[in-house]
């Protein structure tokens, strides 16, 4: 696995952040600035000098994708953490293969592009811009750089790319037609992708002198989420090939399920419908062959906004648990912010984690939980400290905008 997050970069950095309720969410004197109303936000700190062990001078030349970068370091640590190599080959890796979506690729270098353009200065575009810009960017960056010769592509379904893209990659290597694949997802940082949110006003504009009390998901006081950027990734693989190289193997996708609500009902481009995301859950635990009741843990989507206490409900429904029943469940965003497509790869590294390492992360800001949740499920089932216990099955699921949903279940080796 590999993480750049906005509260560490690296896994083990990432792993010590999560333990102690670290935030990576930051006053950002740009969108003051700009005058947003929400000046906040968690983006992963690059210093200048780790870019040289990721990229050539060649290829930092005129690189102006935060998305890219990010998933590129994610990416290559998890390649390098699974024990594979980087090395020149005189043909592609038939076997591996990346799946690696994104949101919107270099937004930032858009904005450079149609200014060049519009002052009739098309020449110095340079040669990469098309590269920066197009959304596979990120996995033809990684290919280059793997030499894959298996399925490379990007996916982007809003919020849930990063643990859709598992699933895709998870349902190519079931079929045989992939030994292995370098799953995961990025997003940009930056006001020119945080600014439509701020437009809708469903960011939190009261916390911008105390940025790491701004996410409060669960929470009564919960006012909106906090953007964030970064890059996830895993490597899924075949088990039988794993184990013929001697592969660390941190748990064992047993399946999960990916659907739409197709905005009907209480369903719109911005709310997921409910009766879609219960279908996903019992949908993933019925094709991961696992009943309700093995689920020990719960890693959610719940990103600090009203929908919080009805995605409880819905997994409380789902799963047919509730009160002291209900299993433990945790979020991520209270410590980055809602990281939009790269959410899902980073959470799912930080539940695979908790699998491999035997804790469960505090929910940071959620100590005045909502009234709502509490009469769904008990207060001891949503732990503001880290607890060191052993759990065998943990579902993560991500919803996104356009009322789409993904559901995968990881399981302890």
């Amino acid at each position: 696995m590999g993480v750049a997050a906005p509260n560490g970069v690296g896994l083990d950095n990432f792993e010590y952040a999560i333990r102690v309720g670290k935030s990576g969410i930051r006053f950002q004197e740009k969108l003051k600035e700009l005058k947003f109303s929400c000046q906040i936000a968690g983006a992963p700190e690059i210093p200048e000098e780790m870019l040289s062990g990721y990229f050539t001078p060649l290829q930092l030349r005129g690189l102006n994708s935060s998305g890219i970068v990010y998933g590129v370091i994610a990416g290559l640590d998890a390649w390098k953490d699974a024990g594979l190599t980087r090395e020149e080959k005189e043909s592609a890796d038939w076997d591996s293969g990346i799946i690696f979506g994104t949101g919107l690729s270099g937004a930032d270098k858009f904005r450079e592009a149609i200014n060049l353009i519009d002052e009739g200065k098309t020449r110095r575009l340079g040669s990469t811009s098309v590269l920066q810009t197009m959304a596979s960017g990120i996995s033809a960056y990684l290919s280059g750089m793997l030499g894959s010769g298996n399925q490379v592509t990007t996916n982007s379904s809003a919020c849930s790319t990063g643990t859709e893209a598992i699933l895709m990659a998870y349902d190519r290597i079931k079929s045989g037609k992939a030994k292995r694949i370098l799953a995961g997802s990025c997003g940009d940082s930056g006001p020119y992708i945080w600014g439509g949110f701020d437009a809708m006003r469903i960011l939190p504009h009261k916390y911008n002198d105390n940025p790491t009390e701004a996410s409060r998901p669960m929470s009564a006081s919960a006012s909106g989420f906090v953007p964030g950027s970064g890059a996830g990734a895993l490597v899924l693989e075949d088990m039988e090939s794993a184990e013929a190289r001697g592969a660390t193997i941190y748990a064992e996708v047993l399946g999960g399920h990916i659907n739409s609500g197709g905005q009907v009902g209480d369903g719109t481009m911005t709310a997921p419908n409910s009766e879609a995301v219960k279908r996903c859950i019992k949908k993933a635990l019925e094709e991961a062959d696992v009943q309700p009741q093995e689920i020990d843990g719960i890693n959610g989507h719940l990103t600090a906004t009203t929908m919080d206490s009805t995605e409880i409900q819905n997994w409380s429904d789902a799963l047919g648990r509730k009160g002291e029943g209900f299993p433990l469940i945790n979020s991520l965003k209270g410590m980055t912010g809602h990281c939009l497509s790269a959410a899902g790869s980073i959470e799912c590294v930080a539940t695979v984690l908790q699998l491999k390492k035997d804790f469960f992360f505090g929910n940071v800001n959620s100590a005045d939980l909502h009234p709502d949740i509490e009469k769904v499920v008990s207060r001891e089932k949503i732990p503001v400290e880290t607890q060191e216990v052993i759990l065998k099955t943990i579902a993560k699921a991500s919803f996104g905008f356009g009322d789409v949903n993904a559901v995968v279940v990881f399981r302890k080796i």
